[in-house]
This record gives C-alpha cells, structure tokens and sequence, in this order.
C-alpha cells in the first residue's frame, strides 16, 4: 500500500507560481511511476503531468505543457508539480497518482494508476 498526501496548493492570483508536493508512505516509490491529476467543479478528474521512475521521462497535457513541470525526489518519497504563469482555468483539486500499471502510452488514464492521494485545493483569481 501506498498512501500520498498533497500539499502546497492554496489561492494565488493569475500569473502566479504555485509548487505541489506529493509525499508517499507506506512504501517506496522510486521504482514506480507517478502522475498528476487536476479536477475543477463540475467536470471530470483530468490528466496533467507524468513521470517515469527515474524521472528521465515526462509527459503533459496540451494545456499545461510549457508552464508546469513534474520532478521527483526518491531519496524524499516525493513528487512535485511546479506551475508557473498560473490561469483561473487552473482552478482546481489537484490529486497525486501513484504507479502507472498500463504499457499504453501516453498514460493520461487515471484507471491505470493505483493509488490516489486526498488532493489540494488550487485556486487561481483574475
């Protein structure tokens, strides 16, 4: 079992910066791959950042792409999502995912990870 618990969200104003940790329990996650998930009011939980685990592969959503960026520290157990020149469309709970289970790329699935932090709150002001 695995347990991740996010932190480091809160409420900025547009253009912002914003780092997201995600600190793993239980065991450890340096042979497993990690994600990050965004879901705003109303709307289906949706991909935002991968990373492999070593960390010498990543992938984004086009929406993100360019402004975030996913890092990981096994010697810590943590993963970390920097987002930068932040928009109100990037308001949301952003929820850490842990070991990607599926070959089938790109891993934007959220039912190929296995286990799921409580999630931070992001809220971004015009």
């Amino acid at each position: 079992q695995v347990q991740l618990v996010e932190s480091g969200g809160g409420l900025v104003q547009a253009g912002d910066s914003l780092r997201l940790s995600c600190a793993a329990s239980g065991r450890t996650i340096g042979s497993v791959a990690m994600g990050w998930f965004r879901q705003a009011p109303g709307k289906e939980r949706e991909f935002v950042a991968f990373i492999s685990w070593s960390g010498s592969s990543t992938y984004y959503a086009d929406i993100v792409r360019g402004r975030f960026a996913i890092s990981r520290d096994n010697a810590k157990n943590t993963v970390y999502l920097q987002m930068n020149d932040l928009k109100p469309e990037d308001t949301a709970v952003y929820y850490c995912a842990a070991e990607w289970r599926s070959g089938r790329w790109p891993p934007v699935n959220r039912d190929h990870y296995a286990y799921w932090g409580q999630g931070t709150q992001v809220t971004v002001s015009s």
